[in-house]
């Protein structure tokens, strides 16, 4: 399906994450950041929404007919109730689940590198494991590396650790990469955003 099909519905693009400061900065919410700064260029602020959400509501792209719509959304239930949100989201905006985005973190991509696609499974990951037991699978994906956890480290642990200072020094440059392929989705399409960004 093209962004075509669905050039006057709206896009929804949610960020996973956890919410409240003590997990701001953990691996698991590169998600929240990427919309954050999504959030920025917009120059919008995140409210509250019924959907137990907080969401803005906006426009990207350039004048004339590649100019979308989009809400960008943070669910405020915990990781892995997601899908609740992201449902409501979904009915309240009326949005086609092909014009969903979920931007979320990836143990099996080396840190910083990208992949963009379309459905699949959801890896061990609650937050899609919940949004595709809502959903279906047919939504996209941006999924950011964050590497597998080092030794024997639990995954659980791993993902709910903040970056270390040697990724922080570039965690700004890779989450504001995510933002311009999540942007280059709902813009230029899937096909021409993997191009760009599945390098």
């Amino acid at each position: 399906m093209t962004t075509t099909d669905h050039a006057n519905a709206p896009w929804l693009i949610v960020g996973l994450g956890n919410p409240g400061p003590e997990y701001a900065a953990n691996r698991h919410n590169v998600g929240f950041m990427a919309v954050d700064l999504l959030a920025e260029r917009m120059g919008g602020r995140f409210k509250a929404h019924k959907a137990r959400a907080q969401v803005v509501e906006g426009r990207i792209g350039p004048p004339g007919p590649l100019n979308r719509r989009v809400v960008l959304a943070k669910p405020l239930s915990y990781m892995n109730l997601s899908g609740g949100p992201v449902t409501a989201l979904r009915d309240f905006y009326k949005v086609p689940v092909a014009n969903i985005v979920a931007v979320h973190d990836e143990l099996d991509i080396d840190y910083g590198v990208l992949r963009l696609k379309l459905g699949g499974g959801d890896n061990g990951h609650n937050g899609l494991k919940s949004i595709t037991k809502s959903l279906g699978p047919d939504y996209h994906r941006v999924r950011f590396g964050i590497g597998r956890p080092p030794g024997r480290m639990q995954v659980a642990d791993f993902v709910l650790k903040d970056f270390s200072s040697t990724e922080r020094k570039e965690l700004g440059y890779f989450v504001d990469r995510a933002a311009d392929a999540a942007e280059a989705l709902v813009i230029e399409g899937l096909e021409r955003a993997q191009t760009t960004y599945n390098s």
